[in-house]
């Protein structure tokens, strides 16, 4: 059996406090009153941009999506591991892992990308931080042959505060998970710190010049940034060689900054392609 402390979960039930409420493995809605013309359970205002109508997701199941918890959250992990493969992909492609790199992923979620990075990472070693404890159980499962070999190691933490020591990882990298960073200056900075001479981040989001994608998502949890906005927070956090690159992944079109933490000689620079 394995057991997991998590010192995230209380923040984790805080944020669905606030539109729902949970026992073991299941969450309602405080408000499930239907709304004329909407389907039962859900009372999102309709936005709309450029004359269309759009339905912005419900906020119980937004939150879930910052801190998946329960029956409800492990199910919306199974559906964003489908769903986030192609930008997940493509942010491991521009992360340029290499054999003997340490690697660290923020906010892993369902796992599945830790299990990929590991493979690149033949002869290093991959850490994951979560703030929830259902996804560092669902991680753990389906990245226990890495774990017992102590290739991977998956911990309930916030990128606030991150579980390891100055320069640590030769890569690091975060999709999705911008929007819910109150300040994302700390949060970079911290990812900085662990950070080696030389290193690589890559920050994968949907911008908020995406305004049709923005309309779908509740601005009670959803924080979105420009693609300049974004651009200086990694300066301010100390980050160097930076460049925002824009691809299509499926419907949507998906930022993948890139930066670097500065070589402090020339035997730090990163050989790998841009």
């Amino acid at each position: 059996m394995i057991i997991i402390h998590c010192p995230q979960r209380r923040s984790c039930f805080d944020k669905l406090s606030t539109n729902g409420f949970s026992y073991p493995g299941k969450l309602f809605p405080v408000h499930p009153e239907p709304v004329e013309g909407r389907p039962f359970m859900d009372n999102s205002p309709l936005e709309t941009v450029a004359g269309v109508h759009i339905m912005r997701r419900p906020e119980f199941i937004a939150r879930q999506a910052s801190c998946p918890t329960g029956l409800l959250g492990r199910l919306l992990a199974r559906i964003m591991a489908v769903e986030t493969t192609a930008a997940n992909e493509k942010t491991l492609e521009l992360l340029a892992i290499q054999p003997h790199d340490h690697v660290l992923e923020i906010g892993f979620g369902h796992g599945r990308t830790l299990t990929r990075a590991a493979a690149a990472a033949s002869s290093g070693f991959v850490a994951g931080i979560d703030v929830s404890e259902d996804m560092v159980h669902t991680a753990t499962r389906w990245n226990q042959e890495f774990i017992r070999q102590g290739r991977v190691k998956v911990q309930c933490a916030s990128s606030l505060q991150i579980p390891y020591p100055p320069q640590s990882f030769e890569r690091v990298y975060a999709t999705h998970t911008l929007y819910f960073w109150e300040q994302p200056q700390r949060h970079l900075q911290e990812i900085y710190r662990v950070m080696k001479n030389g290193a690589r981040f890559v920050l994968t989001f949907g911008p908020r010049e995406d305004e049709e994608t923005v309309a779908k998502f509740p601005t009670t949890v959803y924080r979105f940034y420009t693609r300049d906005e974004v651009q200086s927070f990694l300066e301010e956090a100390g980050f160097s060689d930076i460049h925002l690159e824009h691809h299509q992944i499926a419907a949507r079109t998906l930022v993948f900054a890139i930066a670097h933490r500065e070589a402090s000689s020339i035997y730090d620079v990163d050989p790998s392609p841009r």
